[in-house]
């Protein structure tokens, strides 16, 4: 059974630090800083099996504009324990955690390509995002991030209100095409992007297996990387929001579904 635990000593600040090594193979955050965070509203909280650390989630307090957030900075599962929920229960203790302590929103990145992660961010937290960061962390050397830019969606989760997603009418979904060995593409991007026309909702596909995409063609990952940067940069200056992922059944693609902005009733979030 997993137990969620709010951590505050340096002992379980470490007990985390050697997941966060095992999770992503980098060097973890230096305890004299989450320790000083966890005491002046950030949060640090564990999965634990038994005493066994097997998920963590990091956030800091941020401010902008006369208004506080909470910065939800990393968020891992243990490679064994993934995909039983771990994440979702970790959000959504955060989520309790963060209303206690007085905030409405959260906000994180993470990379738009990751289809599963874009899922739980999306469709299943009700996270909504507007904004597109180009290369983010610089140029990375773990094994998620070598060899390509760290774009980055900036996640917004309003955890005190839950949106709507409205019906729309106007529909257009960004084509794609299948290469060799039924490798997804991307189609000409100004072509596409000429399609939307008046249209109030668009669809965007990534891959559904990213990681796996990359260890097959990194020049056909680049491709995606730089082709769905102008796609989302683009929609988003034009007033649409992110507000779902769509998984198809089967096949090398899913779907973000793009709304207009003021469908939503929410404005967009300046930091």
């Amino acid at each position: 059974m997993v137990e969620i635990r709010t951590l505050h000593t340096t002992h379980e600040l470490q007990l985390v630090q050697k997941l966060e090594k095992t999770i992503w193979g980098m060097e973890p955050i230096p305890i004299h800083q989450t320790i000083t965070a966890v005491k002046n509203g950030g949060l640090m909280l564990g999965a634990f099996i038994g005493d066994e650390p097997v998920g963590v989630s990091y956030s800091f307090p941020g401010y902008a504009n006369g208004k506080s957030y909470l910065c939800s900075h990393l968020l891992g599962v243990h490679p064994d324990y993934q995909h039983k929920g771990i994440g979702r229960k970790l959000k959504e203790e955060q989520k309790e955690a963060a209303l206690k302590l007085g905030y409405t929103m959260m906000t994180w990145t993470y990379d738009p390509l990751e289809s599963k992660n874009a899922y739980l961010n999306l469709s299943k937290l009700g996270g909504i995002c507007s904004t597109y960061v180009e290369n983010c962390y610089g140029d990375m050397d773990d094994s998620l991030n070598a060899g390509l830019p760290t774009d980055r969606f900036k996640l917004e989760w309003w955890i005190d209100r839950q949106f709507i997603i409205p019906k729309c009418e106007k529909q257009f979904k960004i084509p794609w095409e299948s290469v060799q060995e039924g490798m997804p593409k991307l189609a000409d991007v100004d072509s596409a992007l000429s399609g939307i026309g008046d249209c109030d909702s668009v669809y965007v596909p990534v891959p559904s297996f990213f990681q796996e995409l990359k260890q097959k063609d990194k020049l056909l990952v680049i491709d995606w990387r730089m082709k769905t940067r102008k796609i989302f940069q683009t929609l988003f200056a034009k007033g649409f929001v992110a507000v779902a992922l769509e998984r198809e059944q089967t096949g090398p693609v899913h779907y973000y579904k793009l709304v207009k902005q003021e469908l939503m009733g929410v404005e967009k979030h300046e930091n």
